[in-house]
This record gives C-alpha cells, structure tokens and sequence, in this order.
C-alpha cells in the first residue's frame, strides 16, 4: 500500500477518468463511478455501465488502472455492479451541464418523471443544446451509441443528441 493514499484521493485520481463515447465528461460526472472503499488494504472500485454490455467499460477499466498505476497505486480491484441498474438520475448536475456545453441535450427529468410521462402518454419536449428551443422533434431514437437518441431542432435547424432519460 501506499502511504497516505486515501479514499477521497483514489476518487480525486479517478475524477480525471473521462467516459471515450462522451470525453466531456468524467466517469465521476456520470455516476458511472459508484463507490470506493477500503477494505484490508485493497482499494476496491465499483463502478456501473450506463447499458448492460456498454462497450466503452472497457476502456473505462484500462484508463483506471492506467492513472492508478501511474501514481504508483497498486493495491486495487476493480468491480463491475450490476443491480441496481444505472440511472441518469446519477448523474451529477455539473455533467448535465457540460453534456449541454458538448452539444448534446442532458437528459430533461428524473427517470421516474419520464416513467410517468411514458406510461401517460405525454410526449416531452426535448431542449436544443445549441439556442434552447423547445421545438425539436425526435428523428430516431438512437443515435451514435445506445445511451443517446437523435433530434433535430426547427428553429436553428441542427441536428442534435440527446442523453436519454433511463
């Protein structure tokens, strides 16, 4: 073990960890990273998948051990948790923040309030990332990775992304 390393400064290491289909944002942005704890001298690192089978968690995996092994920090596993299953809800207000800075639309509400809306029949209005418009229409409902739909905005006429709610 390395002296003095701490819990807090395994995440503080682990915040510099950004997500390759989305590299505006840290894993730590997305909620991706779940917890990390202590346990008979071994760091253990939980973290989740945005979708089950994400093919980025791979990555994710390799640049952990990469930071943490340049530090010098050797005594840790990593651990892939499953249930409960991720949520946008996880994610931190400043990565909604910097998904909207990158061009793409956060996602609008909590996943229990597009439950509701789904199962009400409500359609909802998506804002555009580049003018704020609420008059966007869906294109299609994925878009360049599982974990994104397409739209597109009809008063400035771009196309865009949006993170969906899940």
């Amino acid at each position: 073990m390395v002296a003095g390393i701490t819990v807090e400064h395994i995440r503080d290491l682990l915040s510099k960890v950004l997500d390759p289909e989305v590299p505006a944002l840290s894993i730590v942005d997305l909620g991706i990273l779940r917890d990390v704890s202590l346990e008979n001298s071994v760091f253990e690192i939980s973290i989740t998948p945005t979708f089950t089978g994400c093919p980025a968690m791979k990555v994710i995996e390799e640049d952990i051990v990469e930071i943490l092994h340049h530090e010098g920090i050797n005594n840790f596993k990593i651990k892939t948790v499953l249930a409960p299953a991720w949520t946008t809800d996880w994610m931190s207000p400043e990565g909604k923040k910097k998904l909207k800075e990158y061009g793409i639309a956060p996602p609008s509400q909590s996943t229990e309030e597009h439950l509701k809306a789904m199962l009400s029949g409500r359609k909802k209005s998506v804002q555009c990332p580049f003018c704020n418009s609420l008059n966007t229409k869906l294109t299609s409902a994925f878009g360049s990775t599982a974990c994104k739909a397409l739209h597109f905005c009809n008063e400035c006429h771009q196309p865009f992304e949006e993170f969906k709610c899940h």
